[in-house]
């Protein structure tokens, strides 16, 4: 994957097919007393909280952005929850009312950022 001088052309790339394998999860270059280490330490099968059944080097992606286990923040009362359960959560929390200081209404918590334009 570099520039070799011509010179050192069929040296190079003898020594890189005796040492130098791809792998066949990821197509990086490995060298080949590496390969074991590297499949092992990369792509073998764990499985996340959720059960899910992933490659390692997936699971911290997998565990910030997809994993419906990993934590949420309910945007109306900052308790931290699972993502899974964040929309019945919101839904539910979202509809509590609060009573409005300036108007003496209540007004549910999710309108609250808009009601100061409402209420004058």
């Amino acid at each position: 994957e570099k520039d070799i001088p011509v010179a050192n052309f069929i040296m190079h790339e003898i020594h890189c097919s005796r040492n130098i394998e791809v792998c066949r999860y990821c197509s990086e270059l490995i060298p080949k007393s590496e390969m074991k280490n590297h499949i092992e330490s990369e792509h073998v099968q764990v499985t996340c909280k959720c059960r899910m059944k992933i490659e390692k080097c997936r699971l911290k992606d997998h565990e910030a952005s997809a994993c419906p286990l990993r934590p949420a923040v309910c945007q109306y009362c900052d308790i931290q929850l699972t993502f899974n359960k964040l929309q019945d959560h919101e839904i539910y929390c979202g509809a509590r009312t609060e009573r409005c200081g300036g108007c003496g209404h209540n007004v549910m918590v999710k309108d609250l950022k808009e009601h100061p334009g409402v209420c004058g």
